[in-house]
């Protein structure tokens, strides 16, 4: 980057960074407080990096309409520079994505919020970009940034000569939240309630305050007679003559206990969306799926994650959320009685299927251990 030195990019940063806080102020934006604590503050004081994960300004939220796991950051949540240690921000960070990197992920960037007191410093933002190596951008399958500015644009004016053509394409620029939708599951997302009514000021300024005119959704299709993916459990027991588990979960779990337990990366490799499609058409017109015809163990691991994500109501529950969450407030001794008491308020057919995963899963875990120090096996529920 010896070409940023040739210019005070960090004067022009901060000039745009002042036009951007005048817009905001204008639109009747909400300031930063000194208060660096933000609401979804569900970090454990046992976190290794809890002065920063008590800002809430990284969350991992669910995964995308592909599959991949979400990591969005808000710097609304960043506190003044003098109350953050913006190297262990950066550790964080590393430390968060280290957890991920390894799979597909997607990063969620909300911009709103940024302002001439909390913005890290150009080399810092220079060491952040260095600190990501090839590890963290192999796997990135894509970056939205959320309500750009022009401060934005100065940045990519700045790093342009270093980001590679590849990594540019994965940069998408989203004006507003419902841009989102179409990619991600966006009642996932873990938004500040600041950028919410930030997003809706830009978007009555771009209608010329207009009310909003919304029509109302169509009504939803009922499920065909043989649906098997986004319909409950309760559904599906109900169209499978009371058995607790679905077709497809018993289906695909079979295949994999005889030809995927020891493929290497199982659960971890995206598989095409074409194909995914393709089969979960056939599953919900009630026509056989013969995985040996495809003769890939990714396939029917993929269709398994597709069938789990699908479901309207998670596995363990919407009800269940905020419970999960507090466990890390529980003292650690008692942990173990609260997730058994949460799993045992499940409906008995989350119960049976949750149950019949984790046996499976802890088949594939055990079965991996034993293929590392060369012990041959045969399992069978």
């Amino acid at each position: 980057m010896q070409s940023m030195n040739s210019f005070d990019f960090e004067e022009l940063a901060e000039i745009e960074l002042q036009k951007d806080e005048e817009e905001q102020a204008q639109l009747g934006g909400v300031q930063v407080t000194d208060d660096g604590t933000r609401e979804f503050n569900d970090a454990s004081v046992n976190d290794p990096y809890y002065d920063i994960a008590r800002h809430g300004i990284i969350h991992v939220a669910g995964d995308d309409n592909s599959g991949r796991t979400v990591i969005t950051f808000s710097c609304f949540r960043l506190p003044p520079c003098h109350e953050i240690d913006h190297t262990r921000l950066l550790e964080y960070l590393k430390y968060t994505l280290d957890q991920y990197v390894e799979n597909d992920y997607t990063v969620v960037y909300f911009h709103y919020g940024l302002n001439s007191r909390n913005k890290p410093s150009l080399s810092w933002l220079q060491s952040a970009y260095k600190a990501f190596d090839r590890k963290y951008k192999k796997n990135l399958k894509a970056l939205y940034v959320v309500h750009p500015t022009n401060f934005i644009k100065v940045l990519w004016k700045i790093f342009k000569p270093v980001i590679s053509h590849k990594f540019g394409k994965k940069v998408s620029y989203m004006n507003h939240l419902s841009d989102l939708r179409e990619h991600l599951r966006f009642n996932r997302l873990v938004i500040p309630q600041e950028v919410l009514q930030h997003d809706e000021k830009l978007r009555l300024q771009h209608k010329g305050k207009a009310a909003p005119v919304t029509k109302a959704p169509p009504p939803p299709r009922p499920p065909l007679p043989t649906q098997q993916f986004g319909v409950s459990l309760e559904y599906l027991k109900n169209k499978n003559k009371g058995e607790l588990i679905p077709p497809v979960m018993e289906q695909t779990i079979s295949y994999l206990k005889v030809k995927g337990l020891r493929t290497e990366g199982l659960f971890r490799r995206s598989v095409a969306v074409h194909i995914i499609k393709d089969i979960q058409k056939l599953y919900n017109l009630g026509k056989a799926v013969n995985f040996d015809e495809y003769g890939d163990p990714h396939i029917p691991a993929g269709i398994l994650k597709t069938f789990l994500r699908e479901l309207p109501d998670p596995l363990l529950t919407f009800e269940s959320y905020q419970p999960i969450l507090r466990i890390t407030s529980v003292e650690s001794i008692l942990r173990v009685n609260r997730c058994i008491e949460i799993v045992h308020r499940l409906p008995d057919h989350n119960y049976a299927v949750l149950k019949y995963l984790i046996c499976f899963l802890k088949v594939v875990s055990i079965e991996h251990i034993l293929h590392q120090k060369g012990v041959e096996t045969m399992w069978s529920f």
